[in-house]
């Protein structure tokens, strides 16, 4: 049985892995990594998003789209985007969080 996606630790979790794969992948890997020259430095900040949407934290103080939206990014790197999300909440974690992460997901 998977656990509940219930604390920072689990976001953290979620977030690492997901990243691990965008990193791996052959559609997004070159927009992130012709943007993030840092990785360590943007995880903290993809922790306080997550646990700020999930958990409602409050640690996460920003605009994300206006961030994105200079990329050069189409509906296909969105969708794998999504996808690999999905599938990554769906390798960790059950329950009402995971769902709400997924669903959340689709809707940025």
């Amino acid at each position: 049985m998977k656990p509940q996606l219930s604390t920072p630790a689990d976001i953290q979790q979620l977030v690492d892995a997901f990243y691990a794969k965008v990193r791996q992948d052959a559609c997004l890997a070159p927009v992130f990594d012709a943007r993030i020259k840092d990785w360590s430095a943007h995880m903290p900040t993809m922790y306080r998003f997550w646990s700020s949407m999930l958990l409602g934290s409050g640690t996460y103080h920003g605009r994300p789209f206006d961030k994105h939206q200079s990329l050069p990014i189409t509906s296909l790197h969105f969708e794998r985007w999504v996808t690999l999300f999905c599938q990554t909440v769906d390798e960790h974690f059950a329950g009402e969080k995971a769902e709400e992460a997924k669903f959340r997901a689709q809707s940025i």
